[in-house]
């Protein structure tokens, strides 16, 4: 009779940590949790000590030793380039696997899951914005991920940012009046549209990704200033995946573009500008959404580590850990 195998998966974040165990059947048998584990924000003794309980409490659910997991796949946020590789190794190292163990950068196991076939593109739309790509033999693509700085554009920051340029080329009467004004002059509780300009300046007043909901609410009342904003938002995530599909030259593949982030939840104001905008360069790109805990990407990934196709099991996979998450 043969033994059944078991897959680890581990997802370390700026927040949170988590870790899952399946078989071979695609059951899942083991959970565990962390604090954060980006190396960015606690440092790589953090990134271990994450690992180390989130996967101790998985093992310990599952009533397995380290040794009998045959595969393994981190998603691992900070991972940005080759240079952190050793480190990142290093890290998880500490666990004393004993199997092959593929580590990628987080975003990739959210792509890993959120894709039939395992490969494609990722675009992330939350308070910032990412994008990364992978192919069907394995080449990635990329983007910085460091926003603005960097001239990519895209998330709930950034669509705020151009909302206040929009409220004060109002007020200084370089641009056209837009309700924005004083939907924000209401959110903030000033007394008039000076008000809320000095308030903006002196700090009285300060902005953040939150207001992003007030923009589309704007919008959808049928202010082209705020729609504007959005249409340039959508188009803004589009370039990012263009740059991706050039970079792995996807312009005459189907493929499929995974959506994560809760921007999304703007629907077509922001979506479709950005399909509009990647579907003149590849028609054959196809849009999903992410519909399950990005970790089960990293057992996916162990899976494949272990010479084991997960695709098969994709669906109970996801299953199983959208019902385990709601639990």
């Amino acid at each position: 009779m043969t033994m059944n195998r078991y897959f680890l998966g581990v997802d370390t974040g700026g927040t949170k940590t988590h870790a899952l165990i399946a078989n071979e059947a695609g059951e899942l048998v083991g959970f565990g949790k962390a604090g954060p584990g980006n190396h960015e924000v606690v440092g790589y003794d953090g990134v271990k000590a994450a690992l180390q309980e989130s996967v101790g409490h998985a093992l310990e659910m599952a009533a397995l030793h380290v040794e009998q997991i045959s595969g393994a796949g981190f998603g691992v946020a900070g991972y940005d380039w080759a240079s952190e590789l050793p480190d990142t190794l290093d890290a998880i190292s500490v666990l004393g696997l004993k199997c092959a163990v593929e580590a990628v950068n987080d975003m990739v196991i959210g792509l890993v899951a959120g894709a039939r076939e395992g490969w494609g593109i990722v675009i992330d739309a939350g308070t910032g914005t990412n994008c990364r790509g992978l192919t069907r033999d394995g080449r990635e693509g990329m983007v910085t991920g460091c926003g603005s700085a960097f001239g990519e554009h895209g998330g709930a920051y950034d669509l705020v940012q151009a909302a206040v340029i929009a409220v004060n080329h109002h007020w200084i009467r370089r641009g056209a009046p837009t309700a924005l004004s004083d939907a924000f002059i209401e959110y903030f509780h000033a007394t008039d549209l000076t008000d809320l300009i000095e308030g903006l300046t002196q700090g009285r007043y300060a902005f953040n990704g939150e207001l992003a909901r007030l923009v589309f609410k704007v919008a959808q009342a049928g202010d082209p200033v705020a729609t504007e904003i959005i249409r340039w938002t959508g188009c803004e995530l589009g370039e990012q995946i263009c740059a991706i599909i050039r970079q792995l030259s996807l312009e005459k593949e189907t493929f499929e573009v995974v959506q994560i982030g809760s921007l999304f939840k703007g629907g077509a104001l922001l979506v479709n500008p950005m399909q509009e905008f990647v579907h003149r360069m590849s028609p054959g790109a196809q849009f999903t959404h992410l519909s399950a805990p990005p970790v089960v990407g990293g057992v996916m990934l162990g899976m494949q580590q272990a010479g084991l196709d997960f695709r098969p099991l994709r669906q109970a996979i996801i299953a199983a850990a959208c019902q385990a998450d709601q639990a």
